[in-house]
This record gives C-alpha cells, structure tokens and sequence, in this order.
C-alpha cells in the first residue's frame, strides 16, 4: 500500500520551499532582485570575502551560475570583488548599496517566513526548526558515508546542527 503523495514529507516539503520561493520571488522583484541574487547578498553579508566556490555552495548554485550573479550585482554596484595573495581568487564583498539593500530585502523575507509560519506557536515553531536541523544531518551524515565529505565546506558541517 503506498501513502498519498501530501502524506510524503518530501512532498510537502517541496511544496513548502515552492510556495516561499514564489512569495519570496514576488517579493524581490519589486526590490530589484532575484531570490538567487538575494542569497548572494546574504552570504556575503554573513561572512564576507568568499570566493566564487564558496558562494555557490552556500547558495546551492553551480560555480558558473555564481560567477553571473556576481558579475551582475558588481556590476549594477552592489558587490566588489578583490584580489587576495592568491592572484587567481577573487574576493567578494557587499558595498554600501549592497549592505543597505540586504538590509531592506531582510525585513521583506522575515515577513513572508512570518506569514508561513504563522498557525504554528512559538514553541512549534522552534521545534520545526529544530527538526528541519535533524532531517538535514541525517541526509547529510548518510551522503558524507558516500563522499567523505566533500560536497560541503569543514564550517558548514560545524555549524549545521546549531539552532538559533
């Protein structure tokens, strides 16, 4: 006997992360920018100076797909990238603009993830939270048997258990 489709948590967690990436869509489009470019933007703002391979894994994206993000948002003057030692690595960094546009975009997404999570109580939502963390290394955990760990950067494996 197989189970209904909305009763497969995969399912209906794509389902989730379809319905936020449309809201968010919807949402930084009338900002200026896409939900890829909004992620760059984050993750540099997190933790800035990253190189291209590391803003694609942190942004779930292919090295080329980075390098066309970046480019557009040097570009149009919301990142800068910097030459290291290292001649051949570029840095990234958000500028003024980009700081300041991160900033705005932020309080637009905590309203639209305000709103799905909104049935839920405080209480059930960190316990969401905290099960997302638990699903996540569980998958992750069984893939580093696979690969050795390779698909992910030492500080993310570090950090990914943690719940805020």
């Amino acid at each position: 006997m197989t189970r209904e489709v909305e009763e497969r948590v995969g399912y209906m967690l794509k389902r989730a992360q379809q319905a936020l990436r449309t809201a968010m869509d919807e949402a930084l489009r009338r900002r200026g920018l896409t939900t890829a470019q909004y992620a760059v933007l984050s993750a540099l703002e997190a933790a800035p100076g990253l190189s291209g391979a590391a803003l694609a894994r942190r942004c779930f994206v292919t090295p080329q797909t980075i390098n066309e993000i970046v480019t557009h948002l040097e570009a149009v003057g919301l990142v800068e990238r910097r030459r290291g030692d290292d001649a051949r690595v570029l840095w990234a960094y958000l500028t003024t603009s980009g700081l300041d546009l991160v900033g705005a975009c932020h309080q637009v997404v905590d309203a639209i993830e305000d709103r799905m999570v909104s049935g839920l109580s405080p209480r059930e939502q960190r316990h969401l939270l905290a099960d997302l963390h638990r699903c996540v290394a569980a998958l992750e955990a069984a893939s580093d048997r696979h690969t050795g760990g390779a698909h992910e950067p030492p500080d993310n494996r570090a950090r990914r258990g943690a719940v805020r």
